[in-house]
């Protein structure tokens, strides 16, 4: 079956790499105006921008950690669209720290540099483009989460509270939004084959990590892609759901 976004409008975050540029380039390929976000990259951004097929897409900077950058984000896509059918979370950062020789700073520091993108900054994009897609009669909110969230990450814990604020999160958004025709959904990908899994991919420990799928390997960034476009095109009672993807490396039930 052919998923089609026909003259929807879709943001994604994070889209100048990896997940986020897969989502985008599915999303023009099945009909959709794309919104790209990026924070820094902007000459990839914008090449990935001029690649895509034929669309009314546009390509916006913030800062997802900064509140006011995320308020004048979406602001620029009230003024200059005037709706927004899709939101894709997946901008957020991944950061180790080592217990045994980080001082009490660098904890709080570690902290405040992944809550804020990955936790506060996604609850704000949520706020406000919940009532941008309210004025135009709903809309879908997609979180791209983790494995993590479930499994613990013991050498990014702050990275892993993050995602599991982000599955509570959607949840919760999903029941507050739901009679206002707002469906929120999260994907819980595990290891995918991005630049921030390159340093693993590369290592001793590289057979290891696909091991840990009977798969025997690690997601494709479409494999991603793929589960998005269907969330977003999902009937409205599996709202509030977490979808996971991560090639039975990590089960629950």
């Amino acid at each position: 079956m052919e998923l089609r976004f026909d003259d929807q409008y879709i943001l994604v975050t994070g889209a100048s790499r990896g997940i986020g540029e897969a989502i985008v380039r599915k999303f023009a390929e099945s009909g959709a105006n794309v919104i790209l976000h990026y924070n820094s990259n902007q000459a990839k951004a914008e090449e990935i921008f001029k690649s895509l097929p034929k669309g009314n897409h546009y390509c916006f900077q913030a800062d997802i950690s900064d509140p006011k950058s995320v308020k004048e984000l979406i602001d620029k896509i009230q003024r200059t669209i005037g709706r927004l059918d899709v939101l894709v979370n997946n901008a957020g950062v991944y950061e180790e720290v080592n217990l045994d020789t980080l001082n009490y700073e660098q904890w709080q520091n570690a902290w405040k540099r992944t809550i804020e993108p990955n936790l506060t900054g996604v609850s704000n994009l949520c706020f406000l483009a919940s009532r941008l897609m309210e004025e135009n009669g709903g809309g879908r909110i997609i979180n791209i989460s983790s494995r993590g969230a479930f499994r613990g990450e013991p050498t990014a814990p702050a990275y892993g509270a993050s995602k599991a604020g982000l599955n509570a999160l959607g949840q919760s958004l999903a029941k507050a939004l739901a009679l206002k025709d707002i469906y929120v959904y999260t994907i819980a990908p595990g290891w995918v084959d991005t630049d921030m899994a390159a340093e693993g991919m590369q290592s001793d420990q590289a057979q290891a990590i696909k091991d840990q799928s009977p798969l025997r390997r690690i997601a494709s960034p479409d494999e991603i892609a793929q589960t998005t476009l269907f969330l977003a095109a999902a009937n409205a009672y599996m709202t509030g759901c977490i979808v996971d993807v991560n090639g039975a490396s990590y089960l629950r039930s």
